[in-house]
């Protein structure tokens, strides 16, 4: 699998202006669940059984984006092993721990997740912490452990570059 790119600074820059731009649209989605319109069907299909019941206890927003995110990775990666599919599809389940309401997704969605990490409670711990607790709720689930693993690294990918092109494409969406 291929690795994803050094960035110089301008295109870094120009990325992340990127990425707010997408964050700002998927706010603006994210104000009721009865807007989002995940691919359920297409996702599962793609997913274990025990992974698949982790999939569908994420809130409606939260699959609609993943649905993007790894249909985004698909378009330039169509031999993808399949648990980086399944951990594309899987990266946000640990924000499903603790439903949001609207103004925590307002808020939380403004807030850096390293600054959310210096701030431990309530939304934005989930926030902080949601690749770790996605992690956890995957094993608990019997979920394939090379999926648990990407989505424990999918925001801090190391030197993993699986877990770094989860990072790109969720950072892109």
């Amino acid at each position: 699998m291929d690795r994803v790119p050094r960035l110089s600074l301008p295109a870094r820059v120009q990325r992340k202006a990127r990425g707010y731009l997408g964050k700002a649209g998927r706010l603006a989605r994210s104000l009721s669940p009865r807007l989002a319109s995940p691919r359920d069907a297409w996702a599962t299909a793609h997913l274990t059984p025990a992974e698949a019941r982790v999939f569908l206890g994420m809130d409606p927003r939260d699959r609609e984006h993943a649905c993007r995110v790894t249909r985004h990775l698909l378009r330039d990666h169509p031999a993808a092993p399949p648990e980086v599919v399944a951990a594309a599809l899987l990266h946000d389940c640990g924000k499903s721990i603790r439903p949001y309401r609207v103004v925590e997704r307002v808020l939380v969605g403004l807030v850096p997740n390293r600054l959310a990490r210096l701030l431990p409670f309530g939304a934005l711990s989930v926030r902080a912490y949601h690749p770790e607790l996605g992690a956890e709720l995957l094993a608990r689930a019997g979920a394939r452990p090379r999926v648990a693993r990407l989505v424990a690294r999918h925001h801090h990918a190391g030197t993993d570059p699986e877990a770094a092109l989860l990072h790109h494409y969720d950072d892109l969406e």
